[in-house]
Formats: C-alpha cells, sequence, structure tokens
C-alpha cells in the first residue's frame, strides 16, 4: 500500500507517533510518502520505503502569516498524484485535515478518489479544538475524514463531548518497538530522575524540580530534564530558588530517547493533562518505574501500583513519596521493572498495533490500491 502521512515534525507526541507509524509500516513492505514543511524529527529516510516530500510556503508583503494550510494542500495533491497514493493519513486535526480535505477535492476534480484517515493526538482536541476560533474548523475536519482513530478511550470520549460527533472513532493505541528498548542494569551513583516534554505549560515541568527539591530533603538525586519549549526558563530559575540548580540538567533536545530513558532511575510525568503519555511507554519498555498523574489515557497505558504510581496533579508531596518508595524499596523497583515491560510487550508493542493500522486502512480503501 502507499500511504502519505503528514504530521509536525517537531518535538512532540503527535509527530513522534506519526514518525515511528510510517517507519514500521515501510518495514513491513509499504510505501510511506511524509509530507510535512521539514524533516520529522527521529525520521530515518535511509529505511526502504521511506520518502520524505517537503512542503514550501512562499512569503508576498500581502500575507501576514505565510498560508501553510493551503501549501500544504497543494503538495499534498501533487505528491498523491504523481505518486499513486492509497490514502492520506494525518496527524493532529489542525490545519492537517483541513489540508487533507482540501487535497481529496482537488483530486476528485482530476477524477482521482483518496481516503484521509485522520487521528486525533490530545491538544488538537482539548486546546485547540475548544478555543473558539477553531471549534467549528475542527468540527469540520473530523466530520469530513473518511475515517477517524483516537490515541486513547479517554481522548476518543473527550472529542464527543467537545463537538457532539457520533461519528465511530477507532482507538488505536500508540506503540513501542521493543528492539530499540532494553532494560539496563542499575548504575547510576545517585538515583538519576528524567522527564521528556517539549516544555508547554500542560507539561507543569515546574513540577519536577519541585518534586527533586522535596526528595532531596531525604536522599541524593538528580534530575535530568530532557526537552525544550516555552517553559524551560522559569524551570531553571526554579531550581536556583530552591537550591537545586546542581542537581538539575537540560540537556536540550535528545534524538536518542531510548538511550536517554534507558539510563535513568525514575520517569516524572506531572502533565496537568496526557491523552495517552508515550514517554510514559517508552519509559516502561526501558524498565523505567514511572510516577505520574492520574489524568486523561495514563491509567489506559499503566495500572496504580502494578507498574508505576498515579498521583493527583500538582500533590507534589505525594509524587516525592512515592518516588522515594520506588527509589528506596528494591523490591517494590524490581516489581514495577518487570510489571512495566510486560505491559509494553503484551498491549503495546509494534507486532500488536501496526496491524491495526493495516485493517484501518483496508477497511477505508476497500482493499483497492492505486498502484
Amino acid at each position: 500500500m502507499r500511504i502519505g502521512i503528514t504530521c509536525y515534525p517537531t518535538y512532540g507526541g503527535s509527530g513522534i507517533v506519526a514518525t515511528e507509524l510510517g517507519i514500521e509500516l515501510a518495514r513491513r513492505g509499504h510505501e510511506v510518502h511524509f509530507i510535512t514543511y521539514a524533516n520529522p524529527i527521529r525520521l530515518d529516510t535511509s529505511v526502504q520505503g521511506i520518502h520524505y516530500h517537503e512542503v514550501e510556503v512562499a512569503t508576498y508583503p500581502l500575507f501576514q502569516y505565510p498560508p501553510y494550510t493551503l501549501a500544504l494542500a497543494s503538495r499534498m495533491a501533487e505528491v498523491a498524484e504523481r505518486y499513486s497514493l492509497d490514502i492520506l493519513h494525518v496527524h493532529y486535526a489542525i490545519p492537517h485535515s483541513i489540508s487533507a480535505f482540501l487535497a481529496r477535492s482537488i483530486l476528485a476534480s482530476r477524477g482521482i478518489a483518496i481516503p484521509i484517515a485522520t487521528t486525533l493526538h490530545g491538544t488538537d482536541i482539548t486546546l485547540v479544538g475548544t478555543d473558539r476560533s477553531y471549534h467549528l474548523i475542527t468540527k469540520f475536519a473530523i466530520e469530513q475524514s473518511d475515517g477517524i482513530t483516537a490515541v486513547s478511550r479517554n481522548l476518543s470520549e473527550r472529542m464527543k463531548e467537545v463537538f457532539g460527533i457520533e461519528k465511530p472513532v477507532r482507538v488505536i493505541y500508540n506503540s513501542v518497538n521493543l528492539e530499540q528498548y532494553t532494560i539496563r542494569p542499575h548504575q547510576n551513583p545517585e538515583p538519576l530522575l528524567v522527564h521528556v516534554s517539549n516544555f508547554r505549560p500542560v507539561k507543569r515541568i515546574q513540577d519536577c524540580v519541585r518534586i527533586l527539591a522535596a526528595l532531596r530533603e531525604r536522599i541524593p538525586a538528580r534530575l535530568k530534564m530532557v526537552g525544550d519549549g516555552p517553559d524551560r526558563s522559569s524551570a531553571e530559575r526554579l531550581a536556583q530558588e530552591l537550591g537545586v540548580a546542581d542537581y538539575v540538567e537540560f540537556p536540550g533536545k535528545c534524538s536518542n530517547i531510548a538511550s536517554t530513558i534507558g539510563g535513568a532511575d525514575l520517569l516524572l510525568l506531572p502533565s496537568e493533562l496526557e491523552s495517552f503519555g508515550l514517554v510514559a511507554l517508552e519509559a516502561m519498555a526501558s524498565g523505567v518505574p514511572v510516577v505520574a498523574t492520574d489524568v486523561g489515557g495514563i491509567p489506559e497505558v499503566l495500572t496504580q501500583g502494578v507498574d508505576g504510581f498515579l498521583c493527583a496533579v500538582g500533590d507534589i508531596e505525594a509524587m516525592a513519596a512515592r518516588a522515594y518508595e520506588i527509589l528506596t524499596d528494591a523490591d517494590l523497583r524490581d516489581r514495577f521493572v518487570k510489571a512495566g515491560r510486560h505491559t509494553a510487550e503484551t498491549r503495546f508493542s509494534t507486532q500488536t498495533i501496526i496491524p491495526q493500522y493495516e485493517a484501518f486502512y483496508e477497511e477505508l480503501t476497500g482493499g483497492r490500491s492505486r498502484g
């Protein structure tokens, strides 16, 4: 099958999920064409079957903002026609599904029929979609998609609440390629906590610094804050104010997440909202216990007290206490390590998840290939 994928190529969950999906599909013999304005951060174009098509956006004095949505639609139509794509799969509703809708209309005028699959990832519904400026267009984009998937049951239910859409939504969880994640020996001289995100307000990265400060009152520990974004400077200032700056590292963005997470003793995920929590799954696959907030789709990924701990948003004292338990109780940590890896293997491996997307594509295309 020939599949076109559009995503945000930035350091965020939706782009990472889309990129990993495309790579796995290519490894299974499909031809995958990425259509976006920059090379996705984890895209390996050396993988056979992977193709990348850049979207160039012209700037003119007349335009206050470059019309990316239109340029993307035009590029989608060009690539779909030239390479006889069977389906366009867009990740994140706005503006990608609108661009796909326009591309489908262009192709229809040329006698070419192509279905659109839209995968909802979270903030496209919970933040962007609820904004009055985008609510109507987001609802339209979802309704015009030929098929819709969501990365968790929670997000699927939230979409229906926000937009009142009764169209069927297929829940297909995010996945991990277990060959890339291994359990490493416990080697850090001091316990190392890690957080990975795009440092947006919804991630509450300052809470990680507060948790470290509370934890260091009982045991020595360090924190690695992987990523970058608008809240980085405030987190750095907070570390100075709390006297833990010497124990917090900000290495910036990292493409080798498996190695970064695998070298830690504990993952912190104190988000205000997570539609799935991909980094929690990556930690579990690496045998790294997780302390996260009990929000969104996270409880669908890990089970309280079985392969991690869930706490209320903003409850620094509880999260620090749970982290202390894991770091000082070897039996508990070993139990979480084994349970987390088992969950990744049995519920979220690429061997389990990717065939669900293949079946979804087959349904939308009717099993027909234009190639």
